[in-house]
């Protein structure tokens, strides 16, 4: 069973141990750079007052399997404080279990609470499996960003998807 529930300081070492391997993948994140604990301490310590990032734990074991975070889409101008860019990480041992419908259907009730009304996001065109996920859930394509990431000197186009709150 999971459960699913905000961040806290103290999840910042397991969010690092399923991050990570995801980074080096190197197929399902443009993210190319792995993340240190620390690192991750103050990503969350820092996290804007706005945003959402939840864990998904399984209750069997105490372990956070999966996560999920919205951060306001700008800050320079209240022109996007309805817009919300996601972010959607399962541990690769546990992909296809429903920790992402659990994290999404969570997620998008913080969201109407917090008042977004958008989320905007990019999937790596070459992880379908991600793109898939986020179609579930009701994003739609807007468009593909060609070349937009380069990593180990290869590039990657990413496809821009987003998901509008009605009602």
């Amino acid at each position: 069973m999971i459960d699913v529930r905000g961040v806290r300081i103290e999840d910042a070492e397991e969010i690092a141990g399923i991050l990570n391997p995801i980074i080096a993948a190197r197929c399902y994140t443009a993210l190319d750079t792995p993340v240190t604990v620390e690192q991750e301490r103050e990503f969350i310590r820092s996290f804007p007052p706005r945003g959402i990032f939840l864990a998904a734990v399984d209750t069997t074991s105490a372990r956070i399997v999966g996560f999920q975070d919205v951060s306001p889409f700008a800050n320079f101008t209240h022109a996007f404080d309805h817009v919300g860019v996601i972010g959607t990480y399962v541990d690769l041992e546990r992909r296809r279990q429903g920790i992402a419908r659990c994290l999404f259907a969570a997620t998008f009730d913080a969201a109407r609470a917090k008042g977004y009304e958008k989320f905007f996001t990019y999937v790596r065109a070459d992880n379908e499996a991600g793109l898939r996920t986020y179609l579930h859930h009701g994003f739609r394509i807007v468009g593909t960003a060609e070349r937009q990431a380069r990593i180990d000197g290869r590039y990657i186009d990413e496809v821009v998807i987003e998901k509008l709150f009605l009602g």
